[in-house]
């Protein structure tokens, strides 16, 4: 069977501490969707780590990781990675498998996605410019690239017929970037994506299975940007809800069995796109600094605000989460009082459904009030000794979304979890 484990906001949710937390117990992690926007952050012997395309178990001796054929790869930041954990004692070689039906991100992907964005220009979404959706593009069009094409003796002039293509795009933007020196990392970088272990991933995940082994499918971004149920045209280019986990990797529905939702004890959002429960005051500002809310792959200041039990109540239904993860309760630790956006105010009328475009709405909060707990939760390791206003707080959570909190992250620490009772 697989388990999933995926953020439930819009991204940052603390997905990677969350799947080290969990990958002892399972023998292969896989990557099913996503690119290099992706930034999961763990902390190892102490040290600060971000990945973008590696799955979060390298660091686990016995457990396989599998980059899925949803995921976009970019060769040049797969090896940076490499190198990265190569420095620290992980032997990737012998634990790091590639599907080959991944696509690949082209020097040209990245240079089309600025021009599009640069474009834009007051209407800019916020892409991180790696050239994710080009390169999602070229694959619904059918012109991608994969991993297992490098292994094709007419490699370069599949890659030369698509840059020509992508050239004439450039064109139209009157881009004129000279992204020669990309490309020369590029081709060195698919040269060491050679000598790793590429795959039929499809067949390695489900053989795997077939052993009795335990599978953990890791999430990119978050629920909210998913590309068919997020705030469109604020998404991203990939399916990011349990419903890619099989066209991500090539597993049948019926083989998934936990969902594990990621939720903040708050919420964010990086760049563009509506966020109903934003606070643009001080308070705003203190889960920022508390929290140290900037993007992991941008650096981007990070908009942050209350817990969005609507947003957040869609996202379990649409992902059929099973439990819920509470990431960053600790940031919490000073507010003299909270609020938990329990229903939107929708030209004058209550709903707790998230509309179809939430662009073209007036959306208001509505909230309700709750007393901070005002206490260093850090060091506390049973989820009994929490103050009686945290536990208030989660009970209204589980009760509003009728899925439960059993886990709470209440520090950066990898074993800083508390598993509720």
């Amino acid at each position: 069977m697989v388990d999933v484990i995926l953020g439930l906001q819009w991204g940052d949710e603390g997905k990677g501490k969350i799947v080290d937390y969990f990958a002892p117990d399972y023998q292969v992690i896989a990557r099913f969707q996503g690119g290099p926007n992706a930034g999961h952050t763990l902390y190892v012997g102490g040290k600060k780590v971000v990945l973008h395309q590696i799955p979060s178990g390298i660091f686990h001796d016995n457990t396989i990781n599998l980059i899925g054929n949803g995921v976009v790869l970019d060769p040049v930041t797969l090896k940076k990675e490499c190198d990265t954990v190569a420095a620290m004692g992980v032997d990737f070689r012998k634990n790091l498998f590639i599907s080959a039906r991944t696509h690949l991100i082209l020097p040209s992907h990245r240079a089309l996605d600025k021009a599009s964005e640069l474009a834009k220009g007051n209407d800019k979404i916020g892409s991180t410019l790696k050239g994710i959706s080009p390169a999602y593009m070229d694959k619904t069009g059918r012109n991608g690239i994969r991993v297992g094409d490098i292994l094709d003796k007419n490699f370069i002039s599949q890659y030369i017929k698509l840059r020509l293509k992508h050239q004439k795009l450039l064109d139209n933007f009157s881009f004129s970037e000279d992204i020669t020196k990309w490309e020369e990392e590029f081709f060195e970088a698919v040269d060491f994506l050679r000598g790793l272990q590429i795959v039929n991933g499809e067949y390695f995940v489900n053989d795997a299975m077939a052993q009795g082994k335990r599978i953990l499918a890791e999430g990119a971004q978050g629920s909210m940007l998913d590309v068919d149920f997020g705030t469109f045209p604020f998404v991203t280019s990939s399916s990011t809800i349990s419903a890619g986990v099989g066209s991500g990797l090539g597993i049948a529905p019926q083989k998934i069995k936990e969902v594990f939702g990621i939720t903040k004890a708050y919420c964010t959002r990086v760049g563009s796109g509506p966020f109903p429960s934003e606070l643009l005051d001080d308070k705003g500002e203190q889960l920022r600094k508390t929290g140290m809310e900037y993007g992991s792959t941008t650096g981007r200041p990070r908009r942050c605000g209350w817990i969005d039990l609507v947003a957040l109540k869609f996202a379990c239904m649409v992902n059929g989460v099973t439990q819920l993860v509470m990431t960053k309760a600790d940031v919490l630790d000073q507010m003299d009082e909270l609020e938990v956006c329990e229903s939107y105010r929708v030209n004058g009328e209550i709903t707790r459904e998230v509309p179809y475009q939430m662009m073209r709405e007036n959306i208001e909060p509505v909230y309700k009030k709750f007393t901070g707990w005002k206490t260093d939760i850090t060091p506390i390791k049973d989820f009994n000794s929490l103050p009686v206003e945290m536990k208030q707080y989660i009970a209204y959570i589980n009760d509003s979304l009728k899925v439960p909190v059993k886990y709470i992250s209440n520090g950066p620490g990898s074993q800083q979890i508390i598993v509720a009772s």
